[in-house]
């Protein structure tokens, strides 16, 4: 394995011919098994959630997709901070391969991570009145073709990018934006790792599903201490856990585990660092042929995980749609997606409101915006307001439930949200220690809720 540090200077690439991809979606994917999926079997994992259709930043600035005009895949821009989206393409002297990586960063360029032979390369693109700028990164190489490298999410600062390599006994985290001279080895893990998801709002907490002796589970590396890792899930010692999505304000934990039902992955949620045991409601149960993979967690909520509303992607057999759900809710409801939803992205505002991207023929960059009301029993609000850059406003279609009803669960008390445990770190910034959701008995609990002695 070695990293490169490319001294090239930018360069401009011309766009001329190249037009803006309509309903497609871009090549990207945060590795593992996302989503829970109820095929009627155990082989929920060897069918890994298709990758979502854009990149967005952590705090909704820009989002990154690869866009395709005629047979040419080329990177896009999309800001979402002004008063309305709009994109703009990157493309290069060439297409780009349809495996290539985008992600976007804060100051509005955007990463791309090209594979040549068995480099992988980095630059930063941005746009150059009529053209592109490139900024040559470095590259990393490594001399197994079995080894697999993919960017991480986005981090919380967004001034940083970081990739996973997983080998075939040790997993590398690399910082490939951000660092002094190129591609930076930051940690190295025993065994295959998946995931990633940040655990504070630094970047410097990041939690893996580590694969070691034929069990998965979820450990939090700390980036600022060498790699120190340290257990972040072990629900039973015969469970495979995995976290999907993590919110640093409230502590809400989103769980993937085969610990309820041997075999069969659930759906679950918890708090970081709490005493109560992880909980699997029977509503993020889903029908056969049908996989649920949360996608967004509404921020702000702090220390009141049982308020945060969650978005979730649902695959049918056929299409795919949006369900919304939070840990006070006993039911999931459904709606349907705007036309060229890039699925599996978009993000919550603070005061709950979900915002969807999409591009079909009549938008080339839209974000349909829903709100939701949760006072009593949830209801979506049948005003979803669409705007865009091409087209200006229209019309909004009433939320619908297409063809998977959410199923009400069980009756169980209203969930406690113990504040998050904190723990002195030894070098500034101050960052939450994780500690083991191992759980921990509770009386009177649910048929939903798991406890191990």
């Amino acid at each position: 394995m070695t990293a490169c540090t490319s001294p090239s200077p930018t360069t401009g690439h011309g766009n001329d011919g190249n037009e803006t991809g309509r309903g497609d979606q871009g090549i990207d994917s945060y590795g593992g098994n996302g989503g829970t999926d109820s095929t009627g079997g155990t082989d929920h994992v060897d069918r890994p959630t298709p990758p979502p259709g854009c990149v967005i930043t952590a705090d909704g600035s820009y989002a990154a997709r690869l866009a395709l005009a005629g047979e040419s895949w080329f990177p896009e821009r999309w800001t979402l901070d002004g008063p309305e989206p709009y994109a703009v393409p990157l493309p290069g002297n060439q297409p780009e391969e349809p495996g290539t990586e985008v992600l976007p960063m804060t100051d509005g360029r955007v990463l791309i991570h090209r594979l040549a032979a068995d480099r992988h390369l980095f630059s930063l693109l941005y746009p150059t009145g009529p053209g592109t700028g490139e900024l040559e990164l470095g590259s990393v190489e490594y001399a197994d073709p079995a080894t697999e490298l993919r960017l991480l999410r986005p981090g919380p600062c967004g001034e940083r990018a970081y990739a996973l390599a997983v080998g075939a006994r040790s997993t590398t985290v690399w910082m490939v934006v951000g660092g002094t001279y190129g591609p930076e080895r930051l940690a190295e893990i025993p065994g295959r790792c998946s995931g990633g998801v940040w655990l504070d709002g630094t970047g410097r907490l990041l939690a893996l599903d580590q694969e070691l002796d034929g069990r998965t589970k979820t450990v939090a590396v700390d980036l600022e201490l060498d790699g120190e890792l340290s257990p972040l899930l072990q629900i039973s010692d015969h469970s495979n856990d995995r976290l999907l999505l993590a919110d640093p304000d409230s502590g809400l934990l989103l769980i993937r585990s085969d610990a309820p039902s041997p075999g069969q992955d659930r759906l679950g949620w918890g708090v970081l660092g709490s005493t109560l045991p992880v909980r699997f409601p029977e509503c993020l149960r889903v029908p056969d042929g049908h996989r649920v993979t949360p996608f967004a967690i509404q921020p702000g909520q702090i220390l009141t995980p049982e308020s945060c509303a969650v978005a979730l992607r649902v695959d049918g057999a056929r299409t795919s749609w949006v369900g919304v759900w939070r840990p006070a809710s006993r039911e999931v409801h459904h709606l349907a997606a705007p036309e060229g939803w890039l699925t599996g992205a978009g993000l919550w505002s603070r005061d709950g409101v979900l915002q969807l991207p999409y591009t079909n023929g009549a938008v080339r960059c839209g974000v349909a915006r829903v709100g939701v009301a949760w006072e009593g029993s949830v209801e979506v609000s049948q005003e979803i307001s669409q705007e865009g850059s091409q087209g200006g406003s229209h019309e909004g279609s009433p939320a619908a439930e297409p063809g998977c009803a959410g199923a009400p669960g069980a009756e169980e008390p209203a969930s406690a949200g113990d504040s998050p445990t904190s723990g002195a770190v030894s070098s500034a910034p101050v960052a939450t220690r994780p500690v083991p959701l191992q759980q921990a008995p509770l009386e009177g609990r649910m048929p939903e809720e798991v406890t191990v002695g």
